[in-house]
């Protein structure tokens, strides 16, 4: 499989367990549930430079933060001291799984996406990083 497909692959992949997770926040009480135009302007930045962009430096660098981003979010609940509460509630399993697939495959987007804008500042096609 080619590299500009497994990231955009891993982005979306991302992209999806963000939302579902996100989500599960704001049903448990973790985040607020307000109507929040920035986050849905985020979120269509996030899937236009995946889907639109991926061959373009620009698309590469919104992967990148959509890897860090999903990179992040286990390590901000993680050390939140409700952790293992929620851990052990209804629908626990679900919300741990998602932070441990977001941080794996969070950290794979952002290598993917570093490794491409590499490959493009040494001018090779971004096909063959």
């Amino acid at each position: 499989m080619k590299n500009n497909v497994m990231l955009t692959v891993a982005s979306l992949l991302s992209i999806l367990l963000l939302t579902l997770h996100i989500t599960d926040d704001i049903v448990r009480g973790i985040s607020k549930a307000e109507s929040s135009n920035i986050a849905l302007l985020i979120l269509a930045i996030f899937v236009y430079g995946t889907l639109v962009l991926p061959e373009r430096r620009s698309g590469h660098v919104i992967m990148l933060l959509v890897g860090l981003f999903a990179a992040g979010m286990p390590v901000i609940h993680m050390r939140g001291a409700h952790y293992g509460e929620i851990a052990q509630s209804a629908g626990g399993f679900f919300f741990v799984w998602t932070l441990w697939a977001l941080g794996g495959l969070g950290g794979l987007t952002f290598i993917l996406s570093a490794r491409g804008l590499w490959s493009l500042r040494r001018g090779l096609p971004s096909r063959n990083f």
